[in-house]
């Protein structure tokens, strides 16, 4: 059931945003839709949308019980969040931990490579230009954010990737690496958006050795490799026996 919303907002691959009856919080659906290489395979997973909202919702209160500021405000229901209204940053922030996809591609790293600290990439959030990565000249040239907001940008990054890369350690799960969306509420101030979750995250089980069983998130649905809900279930089963109430995540 779905709770009492406004109007329409926006609609992305993953979530619909609706309008409340206050004008500085909205209400974020997540839907079922599973997309990947930027929109060209599709498909309908059934209770992704659940899986992803639950996982998300408790992993932004255990970053708001370590003093990291989010949008998130509560639950709605089981796919329902309510949020911060934020201006989006156009940036997508990636940290990685562990070498893998697109930066073993581009580089000569092998795949499974430890990277400390973490390599903080930022790739211009536009689907019809592909996202590309850019450079911070390139962020300062397209004057998306000046040199102190994007020096923020990176500090808040990593201060996350040190709070959920412990805290996924602790549940045999290697944090590989997870993407990242900021943004501006009508105060000015910058807090983590978006979700985090299988869908914008690279979970390894730390309990199978195999490169292919291991994967617990989109890379099952990227590859063909089957599996997915179950893979997305067994995150959140990880995640909900370490935070049963995820006031007291800590």
């Amino acid at each position: 059931m779905s709770p009492d919303h406004g109007e329409l907002l926006y609609e992305g691959k993953a979530k619909r945003i609706f309008a409340t009856d206050r004008s500085d919080r909205v209400l974020v659906e997540f839907k079922n839709d599973a997309t990947a290489f930027n929109a060209q395979k599709k498909a309908q997973l059934e209770d992704k949308g659940r899986l992803n909202c639950q996982i998300s919702a408790r992993l932004f209160e255990l970053l708001e019980a370590q003093g990291i500021p989010t949008h998130y405000l509560g639950l709605a229901g089981d796919t329902w969040m309510v949020v911060q209204r934020v201006k989006v940053i156009p940036l997508e922030v990636v940290l990685r931990n562990i070498a893998t996809g697109s930066l073993c591609k581009q580089t000569p790293l092998q795949e499974g490579t430890p990277i400390s600290p973490a390599l903080l990439d930022l790739y211009y959030k536009d689907d019809a230009l592909g996202d590309p990565l850019l450079t911070e000249a390139r962020v300062h040239l397209l004057g998306i954010v000046d040199g102190a907001r994007l020096s923020a940008i990176e500090q808040l990054a990593r201060r996350i990737n040190g709070v959920l890369q412990p805290f996924f350690d602790g549940l045999a799960l290697q944090l590989v690496d997870f993407k990242l969306e900021l943004g501006l509420n009508s105060a000015g101030e910058l807090l983590l958006a978006d979700e985090i979750s299988p869908d914008t995250c690279r979970f390894w089980d730390q309990r199978s050795s195999d490169a292919e069983e291991r994967i617990l998130d989109k890379d099952r649905f990227r590859k063909d490799l089957g599996g997915v809900m179950e893979a997305y279930g067994e995150v959140l089963k990880r995640v909900h026996t370490a935070c049963p109430d995820p006031r007291y995540c800590l």
